[in-house]
């Protein structure tokens, strides 16, 4: 559902309902805010955003890392700037359950839907997942779940319809949860529901993830087909990280006769790369994958994870780094669908998220980077400019920990393994999508023992970070 910038300006306001005077020094502040940054609607293209303020309110539990109100802290920001105005901006509605179960299994759904408010509690097993630290089950998690996924839904289809060249859903990329089973604060895969109805339109798809966490959700649910080709860049240190998958050799199935073999690309980096080396390797092997596969539309995972200062994250990359990656994606001009993802500093989500906004509407050039006066809650940014140094961030950046000739070994090996990908494989206009149920069982033996084998010890590592209480 569209909605008009009279009620987006209103809609976002911290205050609530303000009179009329205070809306119109708001929507002046804003209007001079467009004229000064050279905010139009881009010619030649079109954007969407999708969004729900309903979202934002939902909440995981005091000392969890996963922060719904950062959506809030990014709305303001885009929002002060006026760059909705850009954009076709769209309330999402809520996934229906047929819509879901596209992937996810009806039992799973059905117990998500009527799951009952619990505390943690690692010590008994749950079902599916729930209910544990990582994934607590709080008022309204199933709305929650289908309002993020509805909205990457909705975004697929824009880009399907033709109706937009960049759609946009910053509430999206929980990558990963599992066709029945929660995960790493995920509960509903959106990412995959989004790619399945790109699918119905697109013979291939490039999934691009930028999270500082390994995409295994996504990776394991297009496992077996080619196409859908995922890339994942991400820390790596075994199971000493979560979720402790995706080392350089985890390619795609074993046998060649599988149409995933090789599919599976995975950029396993160290503590510490900075905004040169990152850009540099996500151009030099997304540039590889779209020369090899030729997608006809790419998704793009944005977390905010792998930035400098995050809660959880150990990288060194900034914002300026975070958003090139965006900007490189949008200069392939193919179908491009922008998701959010992990990112549990606000502030700094906020930042890298309207920066990103601002490179798809095409007014990233010309943005003050000083965050205006009117935004809500501008006192929560700390720093008055969407580009903080490092400096500012972390005081002193961390070592890198990826020295350029582990860098360029990767590359080889993601060359090497891109050899045997078949150049833009041929399917017919009308193949629906693949039957993402009947995993082979060697595959789903795997990927059990993978997380069974090693469970005990990620429990413990995410759990030493999700009981550090959350600073803004």
């Amino acid at each position: 559902m569209p909605y008009s910038n009279n009620d987006v300006v209103q809609e976002w306001h911290p205050m609530g309902q303000q009179g009329d005077e205070e809306n119109a020094k708001l929507l002046l502040h804003v209007s001079q805010e467009i004229e000064m940054n050279g905010i139009v609607r881009p010619k030649g293209y079109n954007v969407s955003w999708h969004s729900n303020p309903d979202i934002e309110k939902h909440h995981f539990g005091h000392a969890h890392p996963m922060k719904p109100w950062r959506l809030t802290l990014a709305k303001g920001l885009i929002m002060s700037y006026g760059m909705h105005t850009a954009m076709d901006t769209y309330v999402s509605r809520m996934a229906t359950r047929e819509e879901l179960e596209d992937f996810h299994s009806a039992e799973y759904m059905e117990y998500l839907k009527t799951a009952k408010v619990a505390l943690p509690d690692d010590d008994n097993p749950k079902e599916f997942n729930l209910g544990s630290s990582d994934c607590p089950i709080f008022e309204g998690l199933f709305n929650y779940c289908s309002m993020y996924a509805g909205a990457s839904i909705d975004a697929a289809r824009k880009l399907c319809n033709e109706e937009a060249d960049i759609a946009i859903n910053w509430s999206g990329g929980l990558h990963h949860a599992k066709k029945a089973e929660s995960s790493g604060f995920c509960y509903v895969n959106d990412i995959v529901l989004a790619i399945l109805q790109l699918l119905r339109k697109h013979p291939r798809v490039l999934y691009i993830d930028i999270d500082v966490h390994h995409g295994d959700g996504v990776e394991e649910a297009f496992w077996s087909t080619d196409r859908v080709m995922t890339l994942s860049i991400h820390k790596y240190d075994g199971y000493q990280f979560f979720p402790g998958t995706g080392d350089l050799d985890r390619t795609g199935p074993d046998s060649e006769e599988n149409p995933g073999a090789h599919h599976a690309i995975n950029v396993p980096l160290a503590d510490g790369i900075d905004d040169e080396q990152y850009v540099w390797l996500f151009k030099t092997i997304v540039g590889m994958c779209v020369d090899r596969f030729r997608p006809t539309a790419i998704v793009l995972q944005c977390g905010a994870d792998s930035l400098a200062g995050d809660r959880l994250g150990r990288f060194n990359v900034q914002v300026q780094g975070h958003g090139a990656c965006v900007a490189y994606c949008k200069s392939l001009n193919i179908p491009l669908l922008l998701v959010g993802g992990g990112g549990y500093t606000p502030r700094n989500v906020a930042r890298a998220w309207a920066h990103e906004t601002s490179i798809a509407i095409g007014c990233d050039a010309n943005l003050n980077p000083i965050i205006p006066a009117h935004t809500p809650y501008r006192s929560h940014f700390r720093h008055d400019t969407i580009f903080p140094t490092l400096d500012q961030i972390l005081g002193e950046p961390r070592p890198n920990k990826n020295p350029d000739k582990k860098i360029r070994e990767i590359v080889a090996s993601i060359t090497e393994q891109l050899r045997f990908v078949n150049m833009a494989p041929s399917v017919q206009s009308t193949i629906i999508p693949p039957d993402l149920t009947a995993y082979k069982e060697e595959v789903d033996a795997k990927f059990r023992e993978e997380r069974e084998g090693n469970d005990q010890q990620l429990r413990r590592n995410k759990e030493a970070s999700v009981g550090v209480p959350m600073e803004f």
